[in-house]
């Protein structure tokens, strides 16, 4: 491999080094790529997709049904009455198909099982197909909102039932949440620049580059996650939250990249922390992997009051490229207290930003904050995310709920959880997941497992030489495998992410003998550097 300077690849987010490495793994035209870097999923589920186009099919004729004596091309607004029955007929026409089916048990289940109204559903979902209106109210679709409520309280609370009523605000993936959610803070002075923010650690790299931009000018407080204990949370890492110059506390759960979920003592001990020492603290956690993870619990759930929680749609139903992510409050929140026990010169400023959209601006809740300013404030009335991608949203969260025996869930885990022990069996390192295990991405921690094959003199070496960026882009040059450093997610050993989600198994199979093939070659050079060294 020719010899570069890795030292000035340091401050690069891993995921501008994964270009750099694509560069290096298609220097030989020959070989094919492996790129196991990012988390895109290579599954998707397809009932809703089906779904989606036949709910397509009816809304156009719906649409032209309105004017159907104009032979223009021209439609219009469908009609909200009798189109229950109208969609009954079209459905015994089509019956057969699998979006129809799909569609049919969608409108009897948001009745019985949700207590919704049949007509406003499918009013909704074929308007929202046609995306001939702005979305209304502008933060989410009602009949969205309850399917969306519904299937979160599904999935996050596990057997804790919801302690209140929440709210949900669409928004295009988990990094439009995430960009929303820390401007909104720095807008209601909910952050200052100065301020401390704590962050559980290894985490999604964003989360530690957007707190230091100049927007934000924080403080991070490392809240690390013990990698000998499980990636938990150790109880001398949650009593640094006692600090009460730490205004909000962010974490990724299941962690990424080490893609285990927290477990119950952890979330005990942070339900204990917030309910008798932090009653202030805000916290931010960001649940994608969570419907991959068994038994899950959301910090959500157990830290209701103090927790805001981000959810993407695009890891479990494979739909990176739609852009669904959502973002959840309780109605009781410490967001909202917060802002009202602000100095009044800082409430008073909060007043004018906002008087545009309400007569009685403080009474206005955090998550409509939100909403306003992801949109400048006075683009309120054109905010929300697209209807038909709310739409989407809302039949992927159907799929979920109306799923009674978790068909589609335990497979996409199955799937994942095979590609994980043929990785390692590929390497001939032994591995037994943990009962909190997730799997979603697996962590090589190259240092660990070159000490478990070759021993503890050649670790030291390893460690020494500091080959973690150099090892990356000798697998890339050498194998043509792309994964992501650990570093770039605060991991502090020497480790590649590797994404079990985005290929084959048979390619996991080579990407775990091509990681070997590397280790074996540092094997080489460290039994050399040891023999150079007996001979002085």
């Amino acid at each position: 491999m020719q010899e570069q300077d890795f030292a000035r690849f340091a401050a690069l987010s891993p995921f501008e080094l994964k270009d750099k490495l694509i560069a290096a793994a298609t220097s030989d035209a020959q070989r094919l790529m492996l790129n196991a870097g990012r988390g895109n999923p290579n599954f998707l589920a397809t009932l809703p997709r089906w779904a989606f186009l036949s709910l397509g099919d009816f809304a156009m004729r719906e649409a032209e049904r309105s004017y159907s004596y104009l032979d223009s091309g021209l439609g219009g607004l469908p009609e909200s009455a009798g189109i229950v029955q109208r969609f009954d007929a079209y459905a015994t026409a089509h019956r057969l198909t699998d979006g129809v089916r799909f569609l049919r048990a969608a409108i009897s289940y948001v009745k019985d099982q949700l207590g919704l109204d049949r007509e406003a559903f499918l009013s909704e979902m074929v308007s929202a197909f046609l995306g001939c209106n702005y979305p209304t109210p502008p933060r989410m679709l009602p009949n969205t909102e309850a399917i969306v409520k519904a299937y979160l309280a599904q999935e996050m609370f596990g057997p804790v039932p919801p302690s209140g009523p929440f709210s949900v605000f669409a928004t295009e993936g988990g990094t439009a949440a995430m960009t929303y959610i820390f401007q909104s803070l720095r807008a209601n002075r909910l952050i200052e620049p100065g301020d401390k923010i704590a962050i559980a650690t290894p985490i999604f790299s964003p989360y530690l580059e957007i707190p230091v931009l100049a927007d934000y000018q924080l403080g991070i407080v490392d809240i690390r996650m013990d990698e000998h204990d499980a990636w938990q949370l150790p109880q001398a890492e949650i009593d640094k939250l006692l600090d009460p110059a730490i205004r909000l506390f962010c974490l990724v759960n299941p962690s990424n990249p080490p893609s285990t979920k927290l477990s119950d003592a952890v979330l005990d001990q942070l339900a204990e922390l917030v309910s008798t020492k932090r009653p202030d603290l805000l916290i931010v956690t960001d649940d994608v992997y969570g419907t991959f993870a068994d038994d899950f619990v959301s910090v959500f759930a157990r830290c209701p009051r103090n927790t805001l929680c981000v959810y993407s749609f695009s890891k479990f139903f494979g739909a990176t490229g739609w852009r669904l992510g959502a973002i959840a409050l309780h109605e009781d929140n410490a967001f909202d207290a917060a802002i009202a026990n602000l100095p009044e010169p800082e409430r008073a400023a909060l007043d004018a930003r906002y008087a545009t959209l309400t007569t009685e601006p403080r009474e206005l809740k955090f998550i409509d904050r939100l909403v306003a300013d992801s949109r400048a404030v006075a683009l309120n009335h054109t905010a929300g995310l697209s209807v038909p991608q709310q739409l989407q949203m809302s039949l992927f969260a159907l799929n979920g709920l109306m799923d009674r025996e978790h068909r589609y869930k335990t497979n996409a885990k199955q799937l994942i959880r095979a590609r994980y022990r043929t990785l390692y069996g590929n390497m001939g390192v032994a591995v037994a997941p943990g009962a909190n295990d997730v799997d979603y991405y697996t962590l090589i921690d190259l240092q660990e497992i070159g000490g478990k094959l070759y021993g503890p003199a050649f670790e030291t070496w390893f460690v020494a030489k500091d080959l973690g960026t150099r090892f990356l882009f000798r697998l890339a040059e050498e194998t043509g495998v792309v994964l992501l450093p650990g570093n770039g997610f605060e991991v502090m050993n020497t480790s590649a992410r590797v994404s079990l989600a985005n290929l084959t198994e048979i390619e996991y199979a080579a990407i775990g003998k091509f990681t070997r093939k590397v280790l074996d070659e540092y094997l080489a050079d460290f039994n050399a550097s040891e023999n150079i060294a007996m001979k002085r």
